[in-house]
């Protein structure tokens, strides 16, 4: 009798760990500000970042391909010096890039006259494919800079709006709402072909999980509960938000990715709100729930510190922060998430 308890705790111990057995990948969305080029060594800082935390996947923000030189093949070679193979394929705006072998691209929501834009790009991970999209979206009618005494187009002050109709009749005037609509559409697709579904990007919009009650009083909400559009719109869709997902509450982790301090720009220069605190969670990664896929870490990419009515501050929450090596290159912070595919 005793063997056989012995054995079937082995056989315990080994069924535990095959179903811990599995491929981890990891996502990371980097707004890294026009490729790096408005921080002294910002792209050199860009291709160190990626060399330490060697991302499976990247959703990049502020793809310009300047002088003519394709981002995508800049950066690929940059890797490729550092001994790293990763791919990628032209965009403009927005960028993406993978260590897997991309088998398919599209644009989603094309660039045009800087409303921002979405790419797709389909891979494979354990014989199952996963379709990676990258945002970054409409930068104008930013509304929240409303809700704080700043028109969200010109940056102009402006009197605080008193209700949540104005501010979503100036957020809703963006293309923000336009481009997540075609890419739930696209989504969509990509679901029913049993595809795994993953979306990083800047959306230059809050999330309604944030603007909440316990938060109305806080970061100059002026006493506003907001149900922003674009991450309602994909969470009536059935997306999941990774970070909030992870860390629930707003008060302890509340994620701000922009504006993030960099000591090597003025503060004038950081911040659009001089005389507010614009802190906000802004930059994302969503994905959507699909069988063996497991979200395991989420954490905030780069300085502790950010911009509060232009000063800089240290952030005292429990979020948890991968600090840069050096050169911080942007003036966000980008979001690394971990997950598990059995």
């Amino acid at each position: 009798m005793r063997k056989i308890l012995i054995v079937l705790a082995g056989l315990s111990v080994m069924l535990c760990s095959c179903a811990q057995k599995g491929t981890e990948f990891t996502v990371l969305q980097w707004n890294i500000w026009q490729e790096g080029t408005m921080v002294p060594g910002g792209y050199d800082a860009i291709v160190d970042e990626i060399e330490r935390l060697r991302p499976d996947f990247v959703t990049f923000s502020e793809v310009r391909n300047y002088h003519g030189i394709r981002f995508c093949d800049r950066i690929v070679a940059s890797l490729r010096e550092r001994g790293l193979e990763y791919y990628s394929f032209y965009s403009y705006d927005s960028g993406l890039l993978s260590r897997y072998p991309i088998t398919d691209s599209t644009t989603v929501f094309p660039e045009n006259g800087d409303h921002g834009s979405i790419y797709r790009m389909v891979s494979e991970i354990d014989g199952r494919e996963i379709a990676v999209y990258t945002a970054h979206l409409d930068y104008l009618n930013d509304a929240y800079y409303n809700v704080r005494g700043y028109d969200g187009s010109t940056w102009e002050k402006i009197p605080i709006p008193q209700t949540v109709l104005e501010v979503l009749q100036v957020n809703d005037a963006s293309q923000r709402d336009d481009a997540i609509r075609d890419f739930i559409a696209a989504a969509r697709k990509d679901i029913e072909a049993g595809r795994i579904v993953i979306l990083g990007g800047d959306f230059n919009e809050p999330s309604h999980l944030d603007w909440i009650r316990e938060t109305k009083d806080l970061y100059d909400h002026n006493g506003l509960i907001i149900p922003w559009t674009v991450p309602l719109m994909l969470d009536n869709a059935g997306f999941v938000d990774t970070y909030r997902e992870q860390f629930p509450d707003v008060l302890s982790h509340p994620g701000f990715t922009f504006p993030a301090d960099n000591p090597l720009i003025p503060v004038e220069r950081l911040t659009w709100t001089p005389d507010a605190d614009e802190r906000d969670r802004i930059d994302y990664i969503f994905y959507y729930p699909y069988p063996g896929l497991e979200l395991l870490d989420a954490a905030v990419f780069g300085p502790r510190g950010s911009i509060c009515n232009s000063q800089r501050v240290t952030e005292a929450t429990e979020d948890p922060f991968i600090e840069p090596l050096g050169v911080w290159p942007t003036d966000h912070k980008g979001v690394l998430v971990r997950f598990l595919l059995q």
